[in-house]
């Protein structure tokens, strides 16, 4: 069934207009007709199955008609603190890592990172990267939505946050992901952007307790990276398996 989402409040028994980007999609792309069956979300941990009443583009409009708890959230709490890449590698790590699972996505500026963002078109980037979350969890299912946070520089993301393991992907490392005790709840996970790490960042992040870790003998690209930890650190110790 068709998951949309849609940002304001639900009830069931409420009869809501569509905002114009979703309602186009549901009308002109998925060819939704009046009757069809839809089921909305909007971050709150519950599905709303609605009922279309008319097939205007611009602002559809449902009866929502019952409300279900969704209880699909891994129990483990992942940061991922992503080095920012060009183009669509870093819409593709965010988007899967939110499929897997992710909590919270921080872009983070590196020694290597190539594109400085600033002032309205860091703004513009930050939308665009939240909406990639919604839209991974339209696909996935998901009911709650992970946050894209503004961008930090690296020293200010290695030093903000206290979870009960902070991870850094070096493909140098001697320390297997495997290796590490399960966490109690919280994880953090540090990736590289192109290029890589310098080794004055790898040393700085090893000072704030980032242990550095491999995912095995081949190199990962960047956007690659931090999906397959994510998934790996599910496997071991969240609900993927």
């Amino acid at each position: 069934m068709t998951r949309l989402y849609h940002s304001a409040s639900l009830n069931a028994g409420q009869v809501i207009n569509l905002d114009k980007v979703p309602s186009h999609h549901l009308i002109r792309v998925l060819r939704a007709r009046k009757g069809s069956e839809v089921t909305l979300f909007n971050g709150d941990g519950y599905e709303y199955l609605a009922e279309v009443l008319d097939e205007n583009a611009k602002h559809c409009q449902l009866a929502i008609k019952q409300q279900t708890k969704v209880d699909n959230e891994s129990p483990l709490v992942i940061t991922l603190l992503q080095g920012i890449s060009r183009g669509d590698r870093m819409d593709s790590s965010i988007q899967k890592s939110v499929e897997l699972g992710a909590q919270t996505v921080i872009p983070v500026y590196c020694q290597r990172t190539g594109n400085n963002l600033k002032g309205e078109r860091a703004e513009k980037k930050l939308r665009h990267w939240q909406q990639l979350a919604i839209s991974a969890c339209e696909q996935s299912g998901r009911c709650t939505i992970p946050e894209v946070k503004p961008a930090l520089d690296f020293t200010q993301a290695v030093q903000s946050f206290n979870a009960d393991h902070k991870l850094m992907l070096a493909p140098d490392a001697s320390t297997h992901i495997s290796s590490i005790a399960q966490p109690v709840k919280e994880l953090c996970i540090l990736i590289g952007p192109e290029g890589g790490f310098t080794q004055e960042e790898i040393k700085q992040a090893v000072d704030n307790n980032y242990t550095a870790i491999s995912l095995g003998p081949r190199i990962l690209r960047t956007e690659t990276a931090g999906p397959a930890c994510i998934a790996i650190a599910q496997a071991l110790w969240g609900d993927l398996g």
